[in-house]
């Protein structure tokens, strides 16, 4: 009778290296590993002849990059999402993608579930199951953090680095180096370890060894440095005047982002699961990103379609982060989303300098800014009569002088 098929999503760490050999021993089935390439660089480097050793029987690494870019981190970034106020969702969008190649996986290699090393308190769990269910309700998940024989014989972290070594696994979590780290293409997000206490600088000049996709503000160059970014119905399609795909733009501004100390955050975030959680991260391009179209925004976006767009901006950030990529909820605000792009197209132009991104120029061949009307000098145009403000006021004044002599004058 052949075994049962079982497609582990595998980043080559700590915690899947250990699943990978539990999961082969625990249900005596076969291990499929997927690793989806999404800009790890070097952190993949190795990691087939890893997986085949630790005991996989076969080995899936796909390059998604492009498919990232594209239909992911775009799409999204069209939408304004931003967690919170701080997080630009790094982690969070990339879940979907790779939980939906698993589910791929499965039904071509006859699987019968897939697992993943997502632990029990984290948001990760949820977005990969909450994908695996939208995509594929009859494939079983499987999650060793949620099962108590795996936490009894891995109570901690330093249980898990044991073991790596006793079975000669090689692993970046050391002593030295406790947190964890997590790589794509749109960031490196950085967790665990000293990072627990909120207390913790890690901007401090001892930590800087940790940061990998950017040097600190105050290693960057004294000079600043232009970019100009053209966009045409809301994506971004050429940096400096060079046509580029979204993979090439990311990839683009990541360097130079990265070059000039852009796009790092230390935040306390609200998990999904109900605790708070503390997490760094480095978002050079994609912080470039989203300034760049919010600013084209500002010149090409009507303004109640601009509104109604940003009120959903923290639902929207809140289905992306909570893992409901797939949802009926966040494909109808992505469709208002798309609509309310078609016309946001022309260049911004930025500068970078020590962490910051300044806006450095605008314009665009359906520029809803008009000079002429909005200058303080005489309107050439006569588009705009002051004296009808005078109207304007009063009748906006009305509800709130009917309502002061009703209820007396609020706030005083």
């Amino acid at each position: 009778m052949a075994k049962e098929k079982i497609v582990l999503a595998y980043s080559g760490g700590l915690d899947t290296s250990v699943i990978l050999t539990w999961l082969k021993e625990t249900y005596d089935a076969e291990i499929i590993t997927f690793t989806a390439d999404i800009g790890q660089k070097e952190e993949l480097d190795g990691l087939e002849e890893k997986a085949k050793k630790t005991g996989a029987s076969k080995v899936y690494i796909d390059d998604l990059r492009a498919e990232f870019a594209k239909d992911f981190i775009y799409p999204m970034f069209q939408a304004g999402a931003l967690y919170e106020g701080q997080y630009l969702l790094g982690t969070s969008i990339a879940r979907p993608l790779i939980a939906k190649r698993m589910v791929e996986i499965a039904r071509a290699e006859g699987a019968t579930a897939i697992a993943h090393g997502a632990t029990g308190k984290g948001n990760d769990q949820v977005r990969f199951e909450l994908t695996a269910a939208a995509l594929a309700p009859d494939i079983k998940v499987i999650a060793p953090w949620r099962n108590e024989a795996f936490r009894e014989a891995f109570p901690g972290r330093a249980e898990m680095i044991a073991y790596a070594e006793k079975h000669n696994i090689p692993v970046q979590a050391s002593a030295s180096k406790p947190y964890s780290m997590d790589r794509n293409l749109l960031h490196i997000s950085f967790e665990s370890g000293m990072l627990e206490d909120p207390w913790f600088d890690s901007s401090a000049d001892d930590v800087q060894d940790m940061y990998v996709l950017s040097v600190s503000p105050e290693r960057a160059p004294d000079q600043a440095e232009y970019v100009e970014l053209d966009f045409e119905a809301g994506n971004c399609v050429a940096v400096n005047g060079e046509k580029l795909s979204p993979l090439a733009v990311m990839e683009k501004l990541n360097e130079l982002g990265g070059k000039h100390g852009v796009g790092r955050i230390d935040m306390v975030e609200n998990r999904f699961v109900g605790m708070k959680s503390r997490g760094v991260y480095e978002t050079p391009g994609g912080t470039i990103l989203f300034t760049a179209h919010r600013k084209m925004e500002s010149i090409t976006m009507d303004r109640e379609v601009m509104h109604l767009r940003d009120s959903l901006i923290p639902k929207y950030s809140s289905l992306v982060y909570n893992g409901f990529w797939f949802a009926p909820e966040r494909l109808a605000i992505q469709a208002l989303v798309t609509e309310s792009q078609k016309n946001v197209t022309g260049t911004v132009r930025l500068k970078l300098y020590k962490g910051n991104v300044m806006a450095a120029g605008i314009k665009s061949p359906v520029s809803l800014y008009n000079p002429h009307i909005a200058t303080m000098e005489a309107d050439p145009t006569q588009a705009y009569d002051q004296g009808d403000a005078t109207g304007f006021i009063r009748l906006n004044a009305l509800r709130l002088k009917v309502s002061s002599g009703v209820n007396g004058a609020s706030g005083v």
